[in-house]
């Protein structure tokens, strides 16, 4: 065998070991990597490698292409809502920072999973702030309900790290009462379960407000960030989460 074809079988081996499982909605990682997601998208771009400013650390550097996506030059920009909307699921997200910043993995744009820099933090602000924590509720100026991850996952700024979230969407009557909550079944952080049958009472700070799906959403004017291979599964009707 040619070493062209060699080389094409070898890329359609990578590509088929990237691809989704039946029933699985990529929404990074394809060949258009902001199709997915609703318009206005702000100042988010596809690149194929991202990587931390060498010369300001505090922002990234990418590559041209396809592979992720990166909110703007300066990590500022608006959020990103997936044109597809999603109840009870499975979804892995990986992520890269930059020092000291800061985004969110809102599930159903309601329930926010935290992505920050808490690289070698001991103990952060308030609850719920660490990355891979659940962010806290809000009412009357106050923050509560905020859960932490059992264990700090987090890799330095400017690696790849992961989500698998396992969630289930709250439940409504025919009227549109709400009859359960919603939970974070499981959630694990770069390989180690952070949370698990975390019952979530109403939406988080900024969460959009509760219903039976909802979209993904990515927080985009917090800091430098960028997305790469996230994969939905939304999960059959009885199909337990």
């Amino acid at each position: 065998m040619n070493v062209k074809a060699k080389t094409g079988l070898l890329l359609l081996a990578l590509n088929l070991s990237a691809a989704a499982a039946p029933g699985d909605v990529r929404l990074v990682g394809g060949t258009d990597d902001l199709a997915q997601w609703r318009e206005p998208r702000g100042d988010w771009f596809t690149a194929s490698a991202v990587r931390t400013n060498a010369e300001t650390p505090k922002l990234l550097a990418a590559s041209a292409g396809q592979g992720s996506i990166v909110n703007g030059k300066i990590g500022k920009t608006k959020e990103l809502l997936s044109k597809q909307e999603f109840g009870d699921a499975e979804i892995h997200v990986e992520f890269l920072i930059a020092q000291h910043s800061n985004s969110g993995v809102y599930v159903m744009g309601s329930y926010e999973v935290q992505v920050y820099d808490s690289f070698g933090v001991a103990k952060d602000k308030y609850p719920g702030i660490e990355c891979g924590g659940i962010y806290q509720r809000w009412a009357d100026g106050k923050g509560f309900e905020g859960h932490s991850p059992r264990v700090n996952a987090s890799k330095a700024p400017g690696e790849w790290q992961s989500f698998d979230i396992t969630f289930r969407a709250p439940r409504f009557d025919a009227a549109g009462k709400k009859i359960a909550n919603a939970v974070m079944v499981k959630v694990v952080h770069n390989g180690q379960v952070v949370h698990e049958q975390v019952e979530l009472t109403g939406p988080t700070r900024g969460g959009a407000v509760e219903k039976a799906a909802g979209p993904l959403r990515l927080q985009g004017d917090h800091g430098p960030v960028a997305y790469r291979n996230i994969v939905v599964r939304p999960l059959a009707a009885g199909e337990k989460p």
